[in-house]
């Protein structure tokens, strides 16, 4: 009985503590072995996160000296030099590339976003045009593609083998995002588009001055999607774009890189990088170097639209 009568109070104490910090009754307070290995495992994971761009950074860093007396990919920064990057944006075949990515990125992401919207908030109205089978039909392309040749011949079809259309226009629409977003405009509350329409809003005016105020988190996390994609594609531009002057950076960067093939130097390659007195890079160091063009823009972006993915994604996909 004394046993029981002191271990009420300390259990009643415990459960307080944990409802006070946020654990629910039922869970038991964490061991100093847990406390302790939490973020020793985070930190391990980042270091296996952060170590190999560390590594691909300060070799496209490095001089020819200091690659090889590493033998390859330098760890150790030492004698660093931004030569590689002068030598690839001073003009050529990369500065070529990344503007064509770029250009690709803006335009494709803006067209593909709008078609979405529109196309997301047409099947979300249940009184649309033929909501269910359209609906159907966008469903049916989870389970079925397209196939490489249908896709061709499609494209050769419509005249736009060697146009930059080939890279925007076979993937303007993706199923995902397009049942992500209709999810999301179904949860909002259908009182706010029956109140405009009684004022006498059109299906436009709805779109543009209530459902898209309400939804920017998944505009946003869409956007990102659309942007990633078009950043990263290269597989439309190896089968659609025969010539090597419309290569987007991601082109650029599996001829080069993966296939182990030279830049050329010179007109329409790269430059010395002698114009600033610079001496020139290492091979290895101008692979490098392109691996950082192509992957710091995501880097950049992802933190300003991080904080909208529980919201955009999360609650989009669970609604409907």
């Amino acid at each position: 009985m004394t046993t029981q009568t002191l271990s009420t109070p300390r259990r009643l104490a415990r459960q307080r503590a944990g409802i006070e910090a946020g654990r629910p009754v039922w869970e038991e307070q964490p061991s100093w072995f847990g406390r302790l290995s939490k973020p020793v495992v985070l930190a391990l994971v980042a270091l296996l996160v952060t170590f190999p761009l560390y590594v691909v950074v300060v070799t496209s860093l490095s001089t020819t000296e200091a690659v090889t007396r590493a033998g390859g990919l330098v760890v150790v920064p030492r004698e660093l030099t931004i030569a590689a990057y002068v030598q690839l944006l001073s003009g050529g075949v990369v500065t070529r590339a990344l503007l064509i990515s770029t250009a690709i990125t803006f335009v494709g992401t803006a067209f593909s976003l709008g078609l979405t919207v529109l196309a997301a908030y047409g099947l979300s109205r249940p009184g649309s045009l033929l909501h269910r089978p359209l609906l159907f039909i966008v469903l049916l392309t989870f389970l079925f593609g397209p196939g490489i040749i249908p896709s061709y011949l499609v494209v050769n079809a419509l005249g736009l083998i060697d146009s930059y259309g080939s890279l925007i226009l076979p993937t303007a629409i993706s199923a995902f995002n397009l049942i992500v977003m209709r999810s999301f405009f179904m949860g909002i509350p259908g009182e706010l588009i029956d109140s405009a329409r009684i004022d006498g809003a059109g299906e436009f005016a709805v779109l543009s001055r209530i459902v898209l105020p309400l939804s920017k988190a998944v505009v946003a996390v869409v956007g990102l999607f659309y942007a990633v994609g078009y950043w990263n594609a290269f597989f439309n531009a190896m089968l659609y774009i025969n010539d090597n002057n419309k290569w987007p950076l991601q082109m650029v960067l599996r001829t080069y890189i993966v296939q182990a093939q030279v830049l050329p130097t010179g007109a329409g390659g790269v430059t010395s990088g002698s114009g600033m007195g610079l001496a020139p890079a290492p091979s290895l160091a101008i692979k490098m170097a392109i691996v950082v063009i192509a992957v710091v823009p995501v880097l950049v972006i992802y933190p300003f639209i991080q904080r909208h993915f529980t919201k955009g994604v999360i609650i989009g996909a669970v609604k409907g």
